[in-house]
């Protein structure tokens, strides 16, 4: 199982320790005297030496009797501010308080430069709220600083990271060792083929990157780059060589006789042996936030629409026909619009059948997804990359069996995260008719879905799987990259407007994560 990242924790100066959750409240005998002194606050954003895009930690909104709330205290019942402990001056940053509607809240901040012995501050009606202020001694960093760590381990540790994950494991099981220069020709040879695959070709050597690009259509190489650029920021990867897949599709078909060789993919499926990463959707949302995105997993847990009991009890979906299961279910929603809402937005690869699949419609809101009690998550040209998203809200989702995978599905069970259907969508009525009949087993999936984006999907777990990946692959070269000759460096951005000071603070005692 993936690991969570950050429990509920209390911070006290530099050291930080675990405590066991509180009872909660059901929502009738819910209570809004909320003891600021009692709330639960943690998170990595409380942690100088944890630097993410956005840095970000949660509150939990906890009575005087010591039970959490189970609803919302107000959208704007937590004030935050960021100032420095030495002159008492703002720290520059967006800061956003996201209001998760059952008693919990997700602060995030994006610092505009870095600053120094900072501190955050959390009120509640004019009280600070549990340990409030908190230090973040030494330097704050910028997104933008390159700053790395230089000791991969330690770093990791200080990420709360797991020591691997299940995917990483599977997928790296066929290579005992990993010959880059016949990986390059195999590669090359049989992918490198205009119109068909993109590959790009990365070195990585001195925590510089650099790159090679394969094929008519690697702009997605970008994705990578982003990744990787702040990746290389933040600690240093060893010198390591490998290649993307470019495409949707993963490439590498051949059986552990055959010799397979690794290809970095975002989409796995049970026919091929390519190396799956996290997609570039959550990663760039994950990197973009309060940035160029709207959409990312944090957003959407503060916009889930209405409460259970007053969504509409419909199947929703909406999307573009990349998959003939995709046109199957507007028929089956034309034929029970009491059951689906479901509707074509774009039509690229089939010809256009009005009579048969209805109109198309405008796209809507994502967030406007969960005023529906149940999404239907069907696979496009391979796996959907929305379904995380849908997990994040709390309606159900019924998900279609599929080969295809992203890198987080393996921890999933089905019928305690999600419900699925058969591929050809032959049994999907029924399910919502289950659903339906059973409306507090279906509420307690959709929770459990909800949980385990919580918990396993922050921002701080697509850093960690990203690193994890690379320090295991690159043990098993058989020799590193030395020389970049041949390939483009892949430039660090300016950083001289996030005021960065590279000198890394001491610690003066062990702290515990």
């Amino acid at each position: 199982m993936m690991k969570t990242p950050w429990k509920v924790v209390l911070t006290v100066g530099v050291g930080v320790f675990l405590l066991s959750s509180c009872p909660s409240l059901s929502a009738s005998e819910q209570q809004r005297d909320v003891d600021a002194d009692k709330c639960l606050i943690w998170g990595p954003g409380l942690i100088a030496r944890v630097v993410l895009p956005v840095r970000y930690f949660f509150i939990q909104a906890v009575d005087s009797d010591n039970q959490n709330l189970t609803d919302s205290v107000g959208d704007k019942a937590f004030s935050v501010n960021l100032y420095n402990s030495q002159t008492g001056a703002g720290v520059r940053a967006w800061i956003q308080v996201l209001d998760r509607h059952d008693g919990s809240y997700i602060v995030r901040y994006r610092l505009y430069e870095s600053t120094k012995d900072m501190k955050v501050s959390i009120m509640y009606n004019s009280k600070h709220v549990a340990q409030s202020p908190y230090s973040l001694n030494g330097m704050v960093y910028h997104e933008k600083c390159y700053c790395p760590a230089k000791d991969i381990t330690k770093w990791l540790k200080t990420m709360n990271c797991p020591k691997t994950y299940s995917q990483i494991e599977e997928d790296l099981s066929p290579f005992t060792t990993v010959d880059t220069d016949a990986v390059a020709n195999s590669a090359i040879n049989r992918f490198n083929k205009a119109g068909m695959h993109s590959l790009c070709q990365y070195r990585i050597i001195d925590n510089k990157i650099y790159r090679k690009t394969y094929g008519q259509h690697v702009g997605f190489k970008m994705f990578m780059d982003n990744i990787l650029l702040s990746i290389t920021r933040k600690v240093t990867l060893p010198n390591m060589e490998f290649f993307t897949n470019l495409g949707d599709w993963p490439l590498e078909k051949r059986k552990i006789s055959e010799s397979p060789i690794p290809l970095f993919s975002w989409c796995g499926s049970n026919d091929t042996r390519d190396i799956v990463m996290p997609t570039y959707d959550v990663t760039e949302s994950t990197l973009e936030m309060l940035g160029r995105t709207t959409l990312d997993l944090f957003a959407v847990q503060a916009n889930t629409g209405p409460k259970w009991e007053e969504k509409t009890q419909k199947a929703f979906w909406r999307g573009r026909d990349s998959r003939e299961e995709r046109l199957q279910l507007t028929v089956m929603a034309r034929k029970h619009p009491d059951l689906i809402d479901a509707a074509l937005t774009h039509m690229f690869f089939f010809p256009k059948n009005e009579e048969k699949y209805g109109k198309l419609v405008k796209s809507v809101s994502f967030f406007d997804f969960f005023k529906y009690k149940y999404q239907v998550n069907i696979d496009g040209t391979v796996a959907a990359y929305r379904l995380p998203y849908l997990l994040a809200g709390d309606s159900l989702v019924l998900k279609q069996e599929s080969s295809y995978y992203e890198f987080f599905y393996r921890d999933l069970v089905p019928d305690v995260h999600y419900v699925p259907f058969k591929r050809d969508l032959s049994n999907l009525l029924d399910k919502l008719k289950w659903a339906k009949d059973h409306d507090d087993e279906a509420k307690e999936i959709a929770k459990n879905g909800q949980e385990f984006v919580r918990q396993n999907l922050q921002p701080s777990s697509i850093f960690c799987y990203h690193v994890i990946l690379f320090q295991k692959f690159a043990k098993l070269q058989k020799s590193a990259p030395q020389s970049a000759d041949g390939f483009e460096l892949v430039p660090q951005p300016d950083g001289h407007d996030a005021y960065c000071d590279c000198t890394r603070r001491k610690k003066k005692r062990k702290e515990e994560l």
